[in-house]
């Protein structure tokens, strides 16, 4: 035992391969079709962003989650906290929406819409911008501080700043609407929880997309850990073809090679170099690569100049590339049981979701018995229950609603019979009802309001309560 417990006391343990230490990362630039889509996705979910909370539907913000008002707006529909199935739904949607791109084009959501990668790419252009491209950084950084260096860096950092904040203060205009907001900013006027969210909105984007960049996608997302178990061989992946590009090596001017035979990879590391985590794609496949397509793009223009056909890098999949599928055969293999179920899924679950929002009914009623007594005897010799409706109008208009009640015969409701309530907002009333003292039996009897909207007989709705004889 004491032999065992040295020689386990004697295993080296290699520290170093524990960590490993940050190398920053100098992203080139390149163009190209890929690079094109991905422009077009910052430029569509920027453009949303920033642009849906000013647009305005009936007279108020078409999408807003007012928190403090407990109603959420979504154009020309108001949520309130009893719609929270919705919320449910919706995150079942994204998941089964996420598994089915990952099914079939791997990390796609990664490359071209992902908030850290779109955000990444705006602060990498304002950095391109005053810095320059890949080797001026390099030299600028290297550099010992200057006033040139510190002009350079206080520009960039407060174009950064700006656009953080600017990013922070769009994100709380869906919380509180955004036309009041800016007032306030301006006014020195704000609420607390604003400012805490604004300046730690801010803070986030600016560290996550200024700094830690490439960081966030290797150590911190969890998405790069388990896409693994989401990927099958005719997944659609960045890949390297070896068959073809090995062995790698450079040319001579007027075509001449060093050494023959070699593989159509000139060994340009350009490939790397403008791989936004800084990975080797001709290594195969990694869990840092988000599928954002920037090094096939730099491939395919190294190829133009070398006269080789395109595609060395290129969206493909492990079967196709062992196999030497077509681009039809590839396409073919993409629509499997797999894809298809997770596609048959997710089409139910929308045209349910979608069925139930058509059907839905803009009504809400909460109905509460008096806890103070459970019944009492009204002065005409009846007895008498008192209850308290809570009348939700989740509609975008005003509605008087007739409140009627059913269940025990003779049944009636004492006083008002009526509420006008206006439009996304609620309202909560007492009302008295009353029957015949031996109706039904002693103790609790079930009986139903229904109450319904005077101008629309389709907005109705039936609550179940129970009325107490003593």
């Amino acid at each position: 035992m004491d032999q065992v417990a040295s020689k386990a006391k004697a295993i080296p343990i290699n520290v170093d391969g524990l960590y490993e230490k940050h190398r920053t990362v100098y992203a080139r630039s390149t163009t190209g079709i890929f690079n094109n889509w991905r422009w077009a996705m910052v430029c569509f979910t920027q453009a949303l962003f920033y642009g849906l909370c000013w647009l305005e539907w009936g007279g108020r913000q078409a999408v807003l989650f007012h928190i403090e008002e407990r109603r959420f707006y979504i154009f020309g529909m108001v949520f309130w906290p009893q719609d929270v199935i919705y919320l449910a739904v919706l995150l079942v949607i994204s998941a089964y929406a996420l598994f089915l791109v990952t099914a079939v084009g791997g990390r796609l959501f990664c490359g071209y819409a992902c908030p850290q990668t779109v955000y990444t790419e705006i602060l990498m252009w304002i950095e391109r911008r005053i810095e320059g491209e890949r080797p001026a950084r390099m030299k600028l950084d290297a550099q010992p501080m200057s006033a040139r260096k510190f002009r350079l860096k206080f520009t960039k950092h407060a174009l950064w700043l700006l656009v953080a904040l600017w990013t922070g203060i769009t994100f709380v205009g869906y919380f509180t609407p955004i036309r009041e907001l800016l007032p306030a900013i301006a006014t020195f006027a704000l609420g607390p929880w604003e400012t805490f969210w604004i300046l730690f909105y801010a803070a986030f984007l600016y560290m996550m997309a200024g700094f830690l960049r490439e960081q966030v996608c290797k150590y911190m997302c969890p998405y790069a850990r388990f896409q693994g178990v989401m990927f099958d061989p005719d997944t659609l992946i960045i890949s390297y073809d070896p068959e073809r590009g090995e062995p790698r090596g450079a040319r001579r001017k007027g075509g001449a090679v060093k050494s023959a035979p070699l593989g159509d990879c000139v060994d340009c590391s350009i490939c790397v170099q403008v791989c936004p985590t800084g990975i080797d794609i001709r290594n195969g496949l990694q869990l840092e690569c988000i599928a954002c397509a920037a090094c096939i793009d730099a491939c395919d223009q190294v190829m133009d100049k070398v006269g080789s056909p395109r595609g060395l890098i290129r969206y493909s999949t492990e079967n196709a590339m062992a196999r030497h599928y077509t681009a039809r055969q590839m396409a073919t293999h993409l629509l499997r049981p797999r894809t298809l179920l997770y596609a048959s899924v997710l089409l139910a679950i929308i045209v349910a979701t979608v069925w139930s929002l058509a059907h839905r009914v803009p009504l809400k009623v909460d109905v509460l018995r008096d806890r103070s007594t459970l019944s009492r005897e009204a002065d005409d010799g009846r007895t008498e229950n008192v209850f308290s409706l809570h009348i939700s109008n989740t509609d975008e208009a005003d509605h008087r609603y007739a409140v009627g009640v059913s269940g025990l015969e003779g049944i009636e409701i004492a006083g008002e019979r009526s509420v006008e309530v206006p439009a996304a907002s609620s309202k909560t009333f007492l009302l008295s009802v009353r029957a015949e003292p031996g109706v039904g039996r002693k103790g609790s009897n079930v009986v139903h309001f229904e109450i319904r909207a005077d101008d629309d007989p389709d907005i109705a709705v039936r609550e179940k309560t129970s009325f107490f004889q003593p």
